[in-house]
């Protein structure tokens, strides 16, 4: 990077980056606020008026906001397009009443176009950013623009999207984009001078992907909240937090359709607590559950569980729910392909269980044992500081 000390970085998304929302949302937050937090000036990007309001007021050290269907005065912000300002009043205020697309069960990403492109091109090329910082493969070919040439670009890859393609199209989703492969997502990476990844394992498939890139693995930070005193865990309560994506649903309608009368039969006391937008797209639930919809502050959910589930059959990347549970000392049943990920240790707060039979006798297994909120505290303190996790990209962008 050209300057010693602060830095000026470009974040280009599609949607607000903020806490306690969709994993991808999250990290975005996280790794703004570490940059912020160290001096360096992050400008956000927005290539859709993707806002959790319509209409919302920026928070203090927000920073410069644009993009081209935005409108900014002062410290408040509108999304200056009917369509999605609708979309974000709908999104809050009746998250199951949200039009579903009937072209597709899924919808992995929506490319950048070339408008957009432009238009956040000749913003960036004005401002001479240190470095870019492009979220996915889905704004990456930003930087086939000339206007671009010469500045140092970060694209952050949450997840190898090529492989969720085919685990969905092979479970039988109709997936957009309808065309994905390794070489598609593999040309698109290449654009980028460095590439992030959320894992390891990924890490050393974009290593092969690209050869010529530098690789870095930068994970979601975790900080520990302890259960505090006085509060103890509810013997027969399982929780579920997760926003209304295709994975999260089918995982649980699996849950649901194949474990929890089992639970029941042998546990008849058990509730399980769904919190998110989750619920809310299920429609009607069997006995047992409740809908905790979107919580302002989970940490009373996560510290009076007794138990998290992760049923997650489908995706990749990291699985943030997993983390967000054992930073609260809460430990979690999960499918392999949910624990897929998370860093290797000999105490992991997580019973792996893929069957529905072995499922279920995991969870009761589990809630018979117990599991100690220190050892899930510790696992996190040791694999997911945020010092330790942005210590690479750190290095990269402010040396």
């Amino acid at each position: 990077m050209p300057r010693e000390g602060r830095r000026r970085f470009g974040f280009v998304t599609d949607e607000w980056p903020r806490a306690g929302a969709a994993g991808h949302l999250a990290y975005n937050h996280a790794l703004i606020a570490h940059l912020r937090e160290a001096g360096h000036t992050v400008d956000l990007y927005l290539t859709r008026p993707r806002l959790p309001w319509p209409v919302m007021r920026l928070p203090p050290g927000a920073g410069a906001v644009s993009g081209p269907r935005l409108v900014r005065l002062g410290r408040t912000l509108l999304a200056a397009e009917p369509r999605a300002a609708a979309a974000a009043l709908m999104r809050r205020l009746a998250p199951a009443a949200v039009p579903r697309r009937r072209a597709n069960d899924v919808v992995l990403g929506a490319a950048i176009t070339p408008a957009e492109a432009g238009w956040i091109a000749a913003r960036l090329a004005a401002a001479r950013p240190d470095a870019i910082l492009i979220d996915t493969i889905f704004r990456a070919r930003l930087l086939d623009e000339p206007a671009l040439a010469g500045i140092p670009s970060v694209l952050l890859t949450h997840d190898l999207f090529h492989r969720r393609h085919a685990a969905l199209r092979l479970a039988g989703y109709r997936v957009a984009p309808a065309e994905l492969g390794r070489d598609d997502e593999a040309a698109l990476l290449a654009r980028a001078g460095t590439l992030v990844a959320i894992q390891p394992e990924e890490a050393a498939l974009l290593r092969r992907m690209c050869p010529s890139r530098r690789v870095l693995t930068v994970p979601m930070p975790a900080t520990p909240q302890p259960r505090p005193p006085g509060i103890a865990r509810a013997p027969d309560r399982l929780v579920f937090v997760g926003s209304d994506n295709l994975p999260n649903l089918d995982g649980l309608r699996w849950f649901l359709r194949d474990v929890w009368p089992g639970l029941r039969g042998a546990r008849p006391r058990l509730r399980l607590d769904l919190a998110g937008d989750c619920g809310a797209a299920l429609g009607r639930l069997p006995a047992g559950i409740r809908r905790l919809g979107r919580v302002p502050d989970l940490a009373p959910v996560l510290h009076e569980a007794a138990l998290a589930i992760a049923p997650l059959r489908t995706g990749s990347g990291l699985k943030v729910k997993l983390l967000d549970y054992a930073r609260h000392g809460l430990w979690t049943v999960a499918t392999q392909e949910a624990r897929a990920g998370l860093a290797p240790d000999d105490v992991l707060p997580v019973h792996v269980a893929d069957t529905a039979a072995n499922f279920g006798a995991t969870i009761l297994a589990a809630l018979a044992q117990g599991g100690e909120d220190a050892d899930a505290l510790g696992y996190i303190s040791r694999h997911y500081a945020p010092a330790t996790v942005f210590a690479p990209l750190d290095a990269l962008l402010t040396v």
